[in-house]
């Protein structure tokens, strides 16, 4: 719970400090069937510009107070590749280095039934998702995280929620971002201070390097995946989601920590269409494939989320 309450004023003093830009999609619209993406610079699943009123959105639900309604699943690293099973579906190495945390078949070829064929190093095991996010460098060398919790969270209007869809599948965060303010999903911070930033910071010796990457919280109700990888999912006003994307879903958050501190940090990622290892911070993103066993994922939605209740890797409560 203290590292919850310390990721809540870290996020407060986020949205107090942040500042936010008018901006436009850069993408392509969106569709029933996700494109196959081909091209020297086909990375347009990477990139998207937040409206202001987006990133005031996505800021006030991370400072959102915790309500006593999550579950959790406990992963870490599985393999690092340059694939992406959601932007570059079948097109092994075309996309730039990143880290695979739970199921450990994940890759450029994965579907909802590989992935539920396949093995995990999440607890819960019946959590067969693959999550992934950009490789971490410190002075030019990769950095395996030492662990992923990933918060499955009722912010908003929680007594409505359902379980995502097995196959559900969306892309957080903005790789091609060219400043802090156009990537307000994710936040970085040191174990045990309530600090965030856009950027790396720089933690002092005995702390250890984290990153907060919030998920949207509502759902179109009909598809799967879109062109872009995002339009079929919202984040809510409040306690409202868009008549447009009326589902509401548990909110993910991955807390991913490595065990590094100080300078000389850089990410995986793509800049003028060519893949790298030097990009900043605020480039940080994430994918999320779901292939949870589905009446494990819809029981704990309804005794935690939907009862209002802080529950472990189990489903079961453990306070409320």
């Amino acid at each position: 719970m203290l590292r919850r309450l310390l990721a809540s004023t870290a996020a407060v003093i986020f949205l107090v400090t942040a500042g936010w830009v008018t901006a436009r999609e850069t993408e392509a619209p969106a569709s029933d069937a996700a494109p196959s993406h081909t091209g020297h610079n086909a990375h347009s699943g990477h990139a998207y510009t937040f409206t202001a009123e987006q990133s005031a959105a996505i800021i006030a639900q991370a400072a959102a107070p915790v309500r006593g309604s999550e579950f959790r699943a406990d992963c870490f690293s599985s393999h690092r590749q340059g694939d992406d099973p959601i932007v570059f579906p079948g097109q092994a190495g075309r996309s730039h280095i990143h880290e695979f945390y739970g199921n450990h078949t994940a890759g450029a070829s994965s579907t909802l039934q590989s992935l539920a064929a396949g093995t995990t190093n999440c607890t819960p095991t019946v959590d067969l998702s693959s999550y992934w996010t950009p490789t971490l460098y410190k002075n030019g060398a990769p950095v395996a995280p030492e662990r992923v919790t990933v918060y499955y969270q009722g912010i908003t209007d929680h007594t409505r929620a359902v379980s995502h869809p097995r196959g559900l599948r969306y892309v957080v965060g903005n790789a091609l971002a060219t400043s802090p303010d156009q990537n307000p999903a994710a936040r970085w911070s040191c174990v045990g201070r309530p600090e965030s930033s856009r950027e790396f910071i720089n933690c002092p010796p005995g702390t250890k390097l984290e990153n907060y990457l919030d998920f949207p919280t509502c759902w179109d109700g009909k598809n799967l995946d879109s062109a872009n990888h995002r339009d079929h999912m919202a984040y809510a006003v409040g306690q409202t989601c868009p008549a447009s994307h009326p589902v509401v879903v548990p909110r993910l958050e991955l807390l991913i920590t490595w065990p590094v501190n100080g300078g000389g940090l850089t990410l995986a990622g793509t800049r003028n269409g060519v893949n790298v290892t030097d990009q900043p911070g605020y480039t940080f993103h994430g994918d999320f494939f779901n292939a949870w066993d589905d009446a494990e994922l819809k029981r704990r939605v309804a005794n935690c989320i939907v009862a209002g209740y802080i529950c472990g890797t189990d489903g079961n409560p453990v306070q409320q």
